[in-house]
């Protein structure tokens, strides 16, 4: 449980510099920011597979570049669902889950499995 509650940190804050740094992409209040970092998850892990699957000769055919306009879908699908969330365009969906997908990344080097912050020392 623990790991989830990391995660969703991680993309609250993904959310926040994306709305901070992409002219297009707005999120107003603390409960939307919320929200919309929980659902996020919650497509990513349930519409995005189904999503991935149907659209997978497209993305082979692309050499996997089809999966930034998935991710953007996804992106906007969850702007969709929430009032308080705005994304202006196809572009500011892009860029704007290119930044959540890169912190989540970044960030996600330094957690575990088990959901906790892995600290590697190494003494010489």
């Amino acid at each position: 449980m623990n790991g989830f509650f990391l995660r969703t940190l991680i993309t609250i804050l993904g959310l926040l510099l994306a709305s901070a740094i992409i002219p297009g992409v707005e999120i107003h209040g603390t409960g939307s920011v919320i929200f919309a970092a929980v659902l996020l998850g919650l497509v990513n892990g349930f519409v995005r597979p189904v999503a991935f699957l149907l659209t997978l000769p497209i993305t082979i055919l692309s050499l996997g570049l089809f999966l930034f306009v998935l991710n953007a879908a996804m992106f906007g699908l969850v702007a969709a669902m929430l009032d308080n969330f705005v994304v202006a365009g196809f572009w500011s969906a892009i860029f704007g889950s290119l930044v959540v997908s890169l912190t989540s990344t970044v960030a996600s080097w330094y957690i575990g499995p088990d959901g906790h912050i892995d600290v590697i020392v190494v003494r010489r």
